[in-house]
């Protein structure tokens, strides 16, 4: 701007009325908007020199919102309408296109308020022992239960209720209601115990419905287990592989089960028959092991990490491959995928110890979540998560045994959060539905995190 036209606008503001508090408001939004409009739509450097200009705190994230509001108030305009932004916030609501409920969404937020704790709010209510590495977990998609999986083959069942209540009489410093030290059997948190794995359980999946706890495993098998059957110590049904598997991930309706197994080639089992399919175009499969499986919760495509540095999304009714993100963490291998809850968004962790998060429209990596991994070279697999709400995303830190914990929106680092384990963590889960994570690590132990409880509750 010339210092011409800076004269220009101060003179038209001093012969109007001074700016009332609102007025300031309204411009600092606007001003937030098209920042977040110019990172959205690739233009960084611009971004960047306005966010000075601006100080910008918090930092603006990258929203497609202005397009958004400016493309609605021209229609709006055309057609007359006299509530046209009641009537478009109310358009919006109905037609499900926008939800706060529903976690992140650039498309309708710039600058929205985290609702969740951050990681360092966590605190660890529950831990239980394997006699091996623990490997692997997985929550109901109620989020009242918990399986671990472990290297020695075994598969626990632990009930959330119970740990959070075996938690509370701790704050209390009673160690048990009948005074001697012990949890009654009716109420110790591991409700049951699997086996029937000959080998290391690699992976865990709840069905979206059904009872029903499907596993993975070195010994080359998928089992079934009706986990909420007390007398439950075997698997009802058994799908055999001809490699190891390495990750599983059921369908939204849940009649169908995705398979990765050592060999690059992906499987699709239709669980009632066990009938397999895979891509009729050989090209379709990563050229090395899939490290990740997940489907979108729209159920329109599922995602693939692999060992290759890729990651694939397939639509889901053809099985075969319709975009490739080659590599998509600096020719280093890719650990994780994970979807957004409207299905607009797949955050993935590499052994780069970056994380970032790719918008599936545009095809195209929005936000990449640094700071983690600066102790050293990240040698093992683990995953990046988002928390229940997606305010935030979790990803432990291998060499300090932290949680890193980033502003989803933007990027913006939180407080580390001490794990605890004596050991590299392999996994961690969060709680679909509440403020709860579990870890599992080389330590045998699982370790069960709940927000911290309010002085007086």
């Amino acid at each position: 701007m010339t210092d011409r036209n800076h004269d220009s606008l101060n003179n038209s503001y001093n012969s109007n009325e001074k700016m009332t508090k609102n007025d300031i408001r309204f411009r600092e939004n606007l001003y937030r908007l098209i920042v977040s409009q110019l990172f959205y739509d690739g233009y960084q450097h611009v971004a960047v020199g306005l966010s000075a200009a601006i100080q910008a705190n918090p930092p603006c994230p990258p929203s497609n919102r202005l397009l958004n509001i400016v493309k609605n108030a021209l229609q709006n305009e055309q057609l007359n309408l006299s509530d046209s932004k009641e009537d478009f916030e109310l358009k919006k609501m109905t037609n499900g296109e926008y939800d706060s409920s529903t976690g992140l969404d650039f498309d309708y937020e710039s600058d929205k308020n985290p609702t969740s704790p951050d990681a360092s709010q966590y605190e660890t209510c529950y831990v239980t022992s394997h006699k091996a590495p623990c490997r692997t977990a997985a929550f109901d998609p109620q989020g009242t239960v918990i399986a671990t999986g472990s290297v020695d083959a075994s598969i626990k069942i632990l009930d959330i209720e119970r740990m959070l209540a075996k938690s509370a009489l701790l704050h209390d410093q009673i160690s048990s209601s009948d005074q001697t030290g012990q949890l009654s059997a009716e109420n110790h948190p591991v409700i049951r115990t699997l086996y029937d794995h000959a080998d290391e359980i690699t992976t865990l999946a709840f069905h979206p419905y059904e009872p029903i706890l499907a596993s993975g495993s070195r010994d080359y098998t998928v089992k079934f287990f009706e986990y909420a059957k007390p007398s439950t110590k075997k698997a009802f049904k058994t799908i055999q592989e001809s490699e190891q598997v390495r990750c599983i991930s059921f369908h939204p309706n849940g009649d169908w089960l995705l398979v990765s197994t050592q060999h690059p080639t992906l499987r699709l089992y239709r669980v009632e028959t066990s009938q397999c399919f895979v891509s009729s175009n050989p090209s379709d499969q990563h050229k090395l092991p899939v490290t990740s499986v997940e489907w979108s919760p729209n159920a329109r495509v599922f995602a693939t990490s692999s060992k290759d540095g890729s990651i694939k999304i397939w639509d889901s009714v053809s099985n075969k491959c319709i975009n490739t993100f080659a590599d998509a963490h600096g020719h280093q291998e890719v650990c994780s995928v994970q979807f957004s809850k409207n299905s607009k968004y797949l955050i993935s962790s590499g052994k780069d110890s970056v994380v970032r998060l790719w918008e599936l429209s545009t095809a195209r990596c929005l936000i990449a979540y640094t700071g983690a991994g600066s102790a050293g070279k990240q040698e093992k697999r683990t995953q990046a998560i988002f928390n229940h709400t997606e305010d935030y995303i979790f990803y432990p830190d291998e060499k300090t045994t932290t949680l890193c914990c980033w502003d989803s929106r933007n990027a913006e680092r939180q407080k580390l959060l001490a794990l605890g384990h004596n050991g590299v963590v392999k996994s961690i889960v969060h709680s679909p539905n509440f403020p709860q994570f579990i870890t599992c690590s080389d330590d045998f132990r699982a370790r069960f995190w709940s927000k911290k409880a309010a002085l007086g509750e």
